[in-house]
């Protein structure tokens, strides 16, 4: 498994990664326990469904989507959300929010008898659908940026990746049918090399 140099890089003090877009997002928060970061949550959203490269996740995640546009993105304009980081259909990151931070991702969610992933958790959106498959792009940045959050917060361990499905049962589905678990769980174990 290759993964793209720029990723290699640890985290700056400030929590940002290096050599991916930083667009800042005002939908956070400080975590309550600024240490306890130790689940990494895999989530996909396009705006409107099915729709990709338009802007509209950034727009979610940073000002709010504009209403009248599409009836799916008036359901949404109002909301106050964000993810840590997004990986796009080319596999290019974007991140949102500093990964010490609660990002307000996961929403009403539970993970092994604790409440409220948020504040324990790292958050990635992949663009996409729950009932399509992702890209080859997608996973090869996800698991170079899997390895740098895992080695960043050894907490973090190959049980404590989940899906938003796993942590909000009955209320969403994401990632979806169309993501291969076994085959991100497996490239994550391979020995990364610099391209």
């Amino acid at each position: 498994m290759q993964t793209t140099k720029y990723l290699v890089n640890q985290k700056n003090a400030e929590h940002w990664l290096s050599g991916v877009r930083h667009t800042p997002s005002p939908f956070y928060n400080e975590r309550p326990e600024p240490d306890d970061i130790s689940l990494l949550v895999i989530h996909c959203i396009s705006l409107p469904r099915g729709h990709y490269r338009n802007g509209m996740i950034r727009k979610l995640f940073t000002s709010g989507v504009p209403s009248g546009i599409h009836p799916e993105l008036d359901d949404v304009s109002d909301l106050k959300v964000s993810a840590h980081i997004v990986i796009d259909r080319k596999g290019q990151i974007e991140q949102f929010v500093p990964l010490n931070k609660r990002a307000w991702h996961a929403g009403v969610s539970q993970y092994n008898g604790r409440n409220n992933c948020n504040d324990f958790a790292i958050g990635i959106e992949l663009e996409g659908t729950d009932d399509s498959d992702f890209c080859p792009a997608q996973y090869r940045a996800l698991v170079a940026l899997t390895t740098v959050i895992m080695q960043t917060y050894p907490r973090i361990s190959l049980d404590r990746i989940v899906g938003h499905s796993t942590i909000a049962a009955g209320r969403k589905t994401d990632p979806g049918s169309g993501f291969n678990w076994s085959q991100y769980l497996a490239l994550i174990q391979q020995p990364p090399t610099e391209v």
